[in-house]
């Protein structure tokens, strides 16, 4: 992808949105371009749009913002469920200047002449950001100011207050709507670029969030317009399955086809990948990947829980299930959970020399997006691996999970969607008779669906979760499905029998020891001198008598959880389904009203 970048003139979408110098933002340095002097050939939008891709598309590679994650990892909802983000504290609503640059090619492409086609098509781009911007906004706030032109410092809207969501919606779907109508569906860069499909996958996603948000938060008084949203998202998912472009990658590789999405140099050739942001070492371009295992954060007991058995039963109906240590965790599991979270016997270095997770972060070590070969990593900004941005699997699940809520699902449905899912990892098939005819107690306790698709809708949400984790989407999830107690409940990490040596490769001998304090190693006398010689030990008390910032449940035993969860957990619904916009943008603008419940 081409990276150039245009200056462009600072003009004001408004103190509303933006606190900044005025003076400063009227002025117009001779370095950059006027629109009079700009926006004059097709090549010019390309060029324009080209420099819009850094700052509106995003490859997520975590979930720290979600119950997939264990530990304390100073997240935003970490602040939110402790009870120290408020008005005052929270980020955020800074980001206007995004949809500034989008709007002022909106606001100027009337000047260009040439191919209608390409004009229509480089609109299209600028739309379709647009409407990500917003998706974005929407999901977070619910109701927002809408811009759709550049504001000046004598706009009447300027200093204009938040516009109902359903409207901003129907904004962003008319946005995408024209992008889908316009986007030439082959795009250059093999993907890397917007197309017409990139803007069907968007709507896909974008209209299932909307239609089940509706649907399960009666606070909107929206109820009655999810099923409108619903099928629009089955119909943007369809539109692509009938395309023929793209497929599930699957060479009968099973676990090993899974990892090729998150780990492979380039995904040019992958015909999962609808969008997709390659980092070529060649251009020295690199992303942060490694970070993913072991630095900062763990996944969460509860999704490694959520992953099936081989033969298609929960993990959770088996005997003493939550008694069951590290290495028999793994054992006869969906292979996407050893491709998702550091299984016992994984090296870095692809060698006999085991990884070893850390009990202070959970034990249970995210794997997925981690670079596998060496070679792809070469220090902080400079891991070389290719990250999807839109697969074709999501739109899958999106497809089955709204005709499920519109009751339209079939067997075939699912056939077509989440089996193709689970036939690449060499997975039972989904029974839509047997979900809804046995519908897994532990997850009905986790969501409350009441649809006579309660069965299949639950085991399309675990799909969901297991298929997508770690990347970027599940808070969006909870939000939308109004599942707050999952952020209530307590991350744990794994389970550990008692105090002493614990084995993590799988090979019969102790690699770490949890010990209660570093005087104490009773637990750790009968091991033999050379395991006790390189153990990796790890204290519930530090050696000044303070509390480490992991404990276990039961004291001496039981599952790993963290210190700073002992005061409690809370989430106040529907308050929490939002957040406040800064209190700093309430007084630049007294028209703008603070979101409910803040």
């Amino acid at each position: 992808m081409k990276n150039k970048r245009l200056i462009i003139p600072f003009l004001i979408l408004g103190c509303a949105a933006v606190s900044c110098n005025k003076d400063f933002l009227q002025r117009m340095p001779q370095t950059e371009i006027t629109p009079d002097a700009y926006f004059k050939t097709p090549g010019d939008l390309q060029t324009y749009i080209n420099g819009l891709y850094d700052d509106n598309l995003s490859a997520p590679y975590e979930d720290n913002n979600s119950d997939n994650v264990s530990g304390n990892t100073g997240s935003e909802i970490d602040k939110l469920i402790h009870g120290t983000l408020d008005a005052t504290t929270v980020g955020g609503w800074d980001t206007w200047k995004q949809l500034r640059n989008i709007n002022y090619l909106l606001d100027n492409v009337h000047k260009t002449q040439g191919d209608a086609v390409e004009i229509k098509h480089y609109t299209g781009v600028a739309r379709y950001f647009r409407a990500r911007f917003y998706a974005d906004m929407i999901a977070r706030y619910s109701d927002v100011p809408f811009y759709g032109h550049v504001m000046s410092d004598i706009d009447p809207d300027m200093y204009k207050g938040r516009d109902p969501r359903a409207n901003v919606a129907d904004s962003v779907l008319a946005d995408l709507q024209f992008a889908v109508d316009n986007i030439k569906a082959d795009n250059k860069d093999n993907g890397t670029l917007v197309n017409k499909y990139t803007a069907l996958a968007l709507m896909s996603r974008y209209c299932l969030f909307e239609g089940t948000f509706r649907r399960y938060h009666p606070e909107l008084k929206l109820q009655a317009t999810a099923d409108v949203w619903l099928k629009k998202a089955a119909w943007a998912s369809a539109q692509i399955m009938a395309s023929s472009r793209y497929d599930i990658y699957n060479t009968g590789k099973g676990g090993a086809d899974y990892r090729a999405l998150f780990a492979s140099t380039t995904l040019a050739n992958n015909k999962e990948m609808i969008q997709w942001r390659d980092y070529p070492q060649s251009l020295g371009k690199g992303n942060n990947t490694h970070s993913v295992l072991g630095w900062t954060w763990s996944l969460s007991q509860s999704l490694v829980y959520s992953y099936l058995m081989t033969d298609g039963t929960p993990f959770t109906s088996q005997p003493g299930y939550n008694k069951m240590d590290y290495t028999t965790t793994f054992k006869n599991r969906d292979p996407r959970l050893a491709e998702t979270v550091a299984y016992p016997g994984f090296s870095t270095t692809q060698d006999n020399n085991p990884y070893i997770a850390k009990p202070n972060l959970g034990g249970y070590d995210q794997l997925k997006f981690y670079p596998r070969d060496p070679k792809q990593r070469q220090g902080w900004d400079a891991n070389y691996t290719a990250l999807p941005v839109y697969r074709y699997a999501e739109v899958l699940l999106n497809y089955a999970e709204a005709k499920a809520e519109l009751l339209e699902l079939s067997q075939a449905d699912l056939d077509q969607s989440v089996n193709l899912l689970r036939r690449r990892v060499q997975m039972p098939d989904l029974s839509m008779v047997a979900a809804n005819g046995n519908p897994d107690p532990v997850m009905s306790s986790q969501y409350n669906v009441t649809s006579a698709n309660k069965g299949v809708i639950l085991e399309i949400r675990r799909e969901r979760r297991v298929e997508m984790a770690c990347e970027g989407q599940r808070l969006n999830d909870i939000n939308r499905w109004a599942a707050g107690s999952r952020l209530k409940e307590a991350p744990a990490g794994m389970y550990v029998a008692g105090m002493g040596g614990i084995d993590m490769t799988g090979d019969g001998v102790a690699d770490i020891a949890i010990l209660p304090n570093t005087t104490d190693t009773s637990s750790i006398a009968g091991l033999p001198a050379d395991v006790r010689a390189r153990l990796n030990r790890f204290y519930l008390v530090d050696k000044n008598g303070g509390q480490n910032n992991f404990y276990l449940e039961n004291g001496n035993n039981g599952h790993i959880l963290f210190t700073a969860d002992r005061a409690g957990r809370t989430f106040t619904e529907p308050k929490f389904y939002y957040r406040p916009i800064p209190k700093q943008q309430l007084v630049l603008n007294n028209k703008l009203q603070q979101i409910m419940g803040w």
